[in-house]
């Protein structure tokens, strides 16, 4: 069962959201040519901790970092290190919080520089695919909506969306029920009711959607090398049509 937040929990996320929301901008502002990834997660730690929030991605399962920074062909949960950035890379930025119980998470990519016109292509179809799931996150709906709509837009464009990993339900802990895959048919799975909260992830390759994982046991890679892109909204289901609250 999908669980319902009450209107007391929707204001706090609220809350969790919007500084989730000012940090992420802050770290798109520090992605430029010659900064390491370890640089962007120590940001990341200090504005957490400025907002007396918890990084909700350190040390879960194991996890060593703040954020996951995941360059070019790296899909998901790239492990932040020495690595430089370098004029045409893109970088996937993803963080949650914790703020007093109340957990939001969201995710950019970033271009470094010029991009090919391929990749850039492929960071604006990923944002928009993200839009377009979040259009169907409406009461009334079910849940596969959500996941056609995104699989619908991305492959209408030329790229395929990953199948290994999926979005989820979010609020009092960092991974709630439901799993909300990226494609899928429509009008399937559970019907979409007020206070329920998503968080609401496509992940785009532009080659063939199959990953694997490197040794390091975390990092998702595209299976032929090619460029992904990622982006997440955490939103709530209301009776007024979705509401953003890591924007």
């Amino acid at each position: 069962m999908i669980p319902i937040k009450s209107k007391e929990d929707l204001k706090m996320l609220k809350k969790s959201g919007k500084i989730l929301a000012e940090i992420m901008q802050r770290l798109k502002s520090s992605v430029k040519a010659g900064v390491s990834t370890l640089e962007i997660d120590e940001l990341a730690q200090k504005l957490v901790d400025k907002e007396k929030a918890l990084p909700a991605f350190k040390g879960y399962k194991g996890f060593p970092g703040n954020i996951c920074a995941s360059i070019n062909e790296e899909v998901v949960h790239g492990i932040p290190g020495p690595r430089r950035l370098k004029e045409g890379d893109i970088i996937g930025l993803d963080l949650g919080i914790n703020y007093k119980g109340y957990f939001c998470d969201g995710a950019i990519t970033v271009g470094v520089g010029r991009l090919a016109s391929g990749t850039d292509r492929l960071i604006a179809v990923t944002k928009n695919a993200l839009l377009k799931g979040i259009e169907r996150a409406r009461v009334n709906n079910r849940l596969s909506d959500i996941s056609y709509a995104i699989q619908t837009y991305v492959e209408k464009h030329g790229f395929s969306v990953v199948r290994q990993f999926v979005g989820h339900g979010i609020g009092h802990s960092l991974h709630e029920t439901p799993e909300i895959p990226n494609f899928g048919r429509p009008h399937e799975g559970e019907l979409l009711k007020n206070g329920m909260v998503f968080a609401i992830e496509p992940m785009v390759n532009m080659g063939t959607w199959e990953c694997e994982i490197l040794d390091n046991g975390w990092t998702a890679v595209t299976k032929d090398g090619m460029p992904s892109a990622h982006f997440e909204h955490t939103v709530a289901i209301t009776d007024d049509g979705p509401q953003v609250l890591t924007d």
